[in-house]
This record gives C-alpha cells, sequence and structure tokens, in this order.
C-alpha cells in the first residue's frame, strides 16, 4: 500500500467509517513510516479540536427562576383566596348566630311576650347578657380581625353552659330537652374561633421563598 492509500484508510477509520483495509495493516505501516505516522498524529489532533469544541448553549437561568417564581406566586393566591372565601362564610355564620340569639333576648328583655311571667327580673338580666353577647359576635362578623378576642368569652360561655346543664339534667332539676338551646353558644364559640383563625391565615405576610440567583 502507498502512503496515500494508508492515509485514506486511516482518514475514514478516524470518522469511524470502514477503512477497508485490516487495522493491522495500518499500524504496521505507521509503525515503519514517519511521515504517516506524523500525518496521523496531526489528524488526530485536528479531529479531537473539531469533536470538542465549544457549543453556544443559551442561559436560561433567569426564565428558569421566573417560572418558578411565578408558580409559587400562582399558588400562593389560589390559597389565599380559597381563606377568603372561607372567611366570608364564616363572617356570614356569625351574623346569623348574633341576629337570631338578638332576636330570642330581646322580647324577653322587653317583656312584650310574656316570657318573662315567671321570674322577671332574673329573665331579664339573662336577656341582657344575651344581647351583649349578640352584639359582640356582630362585631366580630363586621370585624372579623377582631373576632379572635372574643373567642376566650364564647368558649368560657359554652363551657359553663355545657357543665351547669349536665349537672341540671344528672339532678333531674332540668330536661334535656330545655337544655338543647345551649348548644348554640358552643356552636358561636366554634364559628368565632374558625373565623379567627382565618383572618389570621389572610393577614398573615405571605413570605416569599428566596430564590438565589447565579453568581
Amino acid at each position: 500500500m502507498t502512503c496515500d492509500d494508508v492515509r485514506a484508510a486511516l482518514s475514514a477509520r478516524l470518522d469511524g467509517e470502514d477503512p477497508g483495509t485490516p487495522p493491522a495493516t495500518l499500524d504496521a505501516h505507521i509503525s515503519t513510516c514517519s511521515g504517516c505516522r506524523s500525518w496521523l498524529a496531526r489528524a488526530e489532533q485536528v479531529t479531537r479540536l473539531v469533536r470538542v469544541q465549544a457549543v453556544d448553549v443559551p442561559d436560561l437561568t433567569a426564565s428558569v427562576l421566573a417560572a418558578v417564581a411565578a408558580d409559587e406566586q400562582a399558588t400562593r393566591a389560589a390559597a389565599t383566596a380559597a381563606v377568603r372565601a372561607r372567611r366570608q362564610v364564616l363572617r356570614v355564620a356569625v351574623a346569623v348566630a348574633a341576629a337570631a340569639q338578638l332576636a330570642i333576648a330581646l322580647p324577653i328583655l322587653l317583656a312584650g311576650l310574656g316570657v318573662a311571667a315567671v321570674d322577671p327580673h332574673t329573665s331579664r338580666e339573662m336577656a341582657s347578657f344575651d344581647v351583649a353577647l349578640a352584639v359582640g359576635f356582630a362585631l366580630a362578623a363586621y370585624r372579623p380581625e377582631r373576632a379572635q378576642a372574643f373567642v376566650p368569652v364564647a368558649f368560657v360561655l359554652a363551657v359553663c353552659l355545657a357543665g351547669t346543664s349536665a349537672v341540671d339534667i344528672a339532678n333531674s332539676t332540668t330536661a334535656l330537652v330545655h337544655e338543647i338551646g345551649h348548644l348554640a353558644a358552643v356552636v358561636q364559640a366554634g364559628l368565632l374561633w374558625a373565623l379567627g383563625r382565618a383572618t389570621r391565615q389572610v393577614d398573615a405576610p405571605l413570605a416569599a421563598p428566596a430564590v438565589a440567583g447565579p453568581r
């Protein structure tokens, strides 16, 4: 084989093609021909430089970080909207409970329906307390950020009413049917607690997670 034939076969082998010549024949020629050996060294260097040439890849770091931040912001916005909707429902529920309690207490306070005929003084005192409590619930519905302040009062009232009702029923001094109305105090306490919790979630600052940029 001539040097040109060997170099053509070596070039094909460098390109990953079939050189058409046994590798042993090419290696034997290179070992004895300094010209082809030098040519092969230069060809390998050129091939290596071409294959490892740097490729210009666009920097997508900023766009990826922006997409992640937008996704997190959308998730927080959706969660906040859900909490706001739940708070509105709770505000309406607390307002309805306040109106119902006021509707029951006012006739007793004014003794207009003869409800307080057995013990007018005690009945009016209890009605006054119920009216004040109803006003507090209405204020919590109107200004939900103040609902948390009424929670301890509502829970103490609910516990006391539940405890005294249980004792009176056990002692047969009252009937269960007469004490069912006290369940409203327990429901009101739960509504106030839920309203205060939802308000804290809405008003709490949403701390956006810090995303470190490329250095």
